[in-house]
């Protein structure tokens, strides 16, 4: 779960720092948060990922690097849990899933729009908090936004 939350914000920071997509697959809003079908697809039953035959760093381009490195920076810290509780408070998740119960299964897609719009939103607002000054013991289902 926290490598599809990474693959997300990877995605996102990446569209809107370099105004285009990291990678082309769609990313769904799944119950549990946002979901790349085809790398779950990859590694669907195993708790930990130690290998990925499928891709290599070294096929990044220096911007494509840097995004990810930065988001790894800002969010690795996070556990699976606190991805997806964050990933549930933010605009494109909860937009994607308009109407459905929270455990209803779906492939709706959040769009790169939606997110390049939403996170550059944060990218420029005054008022967000910084996801390393999070306070995780009091966060209902609706916690401050976040950059």
């Amino acid at each position: 779960m926290k490598l599809q939350k990474l693959l997300y914000y990877a995605q996102a920071w990446h569209l809107v720092w370099d105004d285009q997509p990291l990678f082309g697959e769609r990313i769904e809003a799944w119950a549990n948060g946002p979901v790349v079908y085809e790398v779950y697809q990859l590694h669907r039953g195993q708790f930990t990922v130690t290998d990925w035959p499928a891709g290599s760093p070294s096929r990044l381009t220096t911007s494509e690097r840097e995004s990810v490195d930065v988001v790894l920076g800002t969010y690795a810290d996070l556990n699976a849990r606190k991805l997806s509780h964050l990933t549930h408070a933010e605009q494109p998740w909860q937009e994607a899933r308009h109407g459905l119960h929270p455990t209803d299964r779906s492939s709706a897609e959040i769009t790169q729009a939606a997110m390049q719009e939403y996170y550059s939103s944060l990218d420029s607002a005054q008022e967000a908090v910084p996801v390393d000054e999070l306070t995780w013991d009091d966060w209902g289902t609706t916690p401050a936004a976040t950059a």
